[in-house]
């Protein structure tokens, strides 16, 4: 029997600097978030910090020759997600941004000043799925692991958990078109489609917003 290339586990403490280096990683559509963004730290506390602090038990990694190259970190409750992220995470992630001069620096500035014309906008609105897909997913997989079956191999297993938990449904939320279409294998269905300027500066033009969603009970 040929010995499988990769294991599947649950996330531990010890996954926590792994999973924030992935996540910057793979911040910019799978690319590194150096593209974009100077602050690293910043950042991975935005992407990362609620999962790996607050609900580690709903976040497995996948791992390779001892070494994490890839996670899933969910949310069984994306309302008291958003809250706990709100009252414990921002305030003390935009300290850290401001005494570091995190808003300052050319490439966040040149972020910011698309991000905040479209927040005022009403750009990022959409409808609300909380009650009937409460819980909700972010996946990564590191460049040079990708299509090997790690994804698929953690899509099944937080599907599994979930349901063991009697969660009604999952959403979650990518900017790639290849992304939903791994999605859409794995029994999820559009529920939203809209746009975002955050790289508008780099490629020169929004990126998609899709929105897929999976009842579970």
């Amino acid at each position: 029997m040929t010995e499988q290339p990769f294991l599947i586990r649950p996330y531990e403490s010890r996954d926590r600097a792994a999973v924030r280096s992935i996540s910057l990683a793979t911040a910019m559509m799978g690319e590194p978030a150096t593209r974009f963004i100077d602050g690293a730290e910043v950042l991975a506390d935005l992407l990362t910090r609620y999962h790996t602090d607050f609900e580690p038990h709903s976040a497995f990694v996948a791992e390779k020759d001892n070494k994490v190259i890839g996670y899933l970190i969910g949310a069984l409750d994306t309302v008291q997600a958003e809250r706990i992220t709100f009252s414990r995470i921002i305030w003390p992630v935009f300290f850290k941004a401001l005494f570091t001069g995190f808003f300052f620096k050319g490439r966040n500035w040149r972020l910011i000043r698309q991000v905040v014309p479209f927040t005022f906008s009403g750009g990022y609105g959409m409808p609300d799925f909380s009650r009937d897909y409460p819980a909700t997913l972010h996946i990564n997989i590191l460049n040079g692991h990708r299509a090997l079956g790690i994804g698929a191999a953690l899509m099944t297993t937080y599907l599994a958990y979930v349901s063991e938990k009697r969660i009604k449904g999952i959403r979650m939320a990518t900017m790639s078109e290849k992304a939903g279409i791994f999605f859409s294998s794995h029994g999820f269905r559009l529920l939203f489609r809209g746009k975002r300027p955050y790289f508008r500066h780099l490629i020169g033009k929004d990126v998609p917003l899709l929105v897929y969603g999976k009842r579970i009970t």
